[in-house]
């Protein structure tokens, strides 16, 4: 019987928006860790300081590859008065 592995890994990086330091904690786990700590996620991490999103990308490893600002959360479009 195999078990699932999971890391908790901290990762900091600077908001794409305010450049303030961000900390976060994460735990992954799941099926793709099996096969090596080279793989990217991502998640999105709301900055403390200005509130905006941040994209972040990183390995497992605690490795960040990425930032990127999200754009658009929880906004939908607004209907046409025509």
């Amino acid at each position: 019987m195999k078990t699932m592995l999971e890391l908790q890994v901290s990762l900091d990086f600077d908001c794409c928006s305010c450049q303030n330091w961000v900390g976060v904690t994460v735990k992954c786990s799941g099926k793709g860790l099996e096969s090596g700590l080279r793989k990217v996620a991502a998640v999105k991490v709301p900055c403390p300081t200005c509130g905006n999103v941040n994209q972040l990308y990183f390995e497992p490893s605690g490795t960040v590859r990425a930032v990127a600002p999200v754009s658009g959360v929880g906004a939908f479009p607004e209907p046409s008065v025509n």
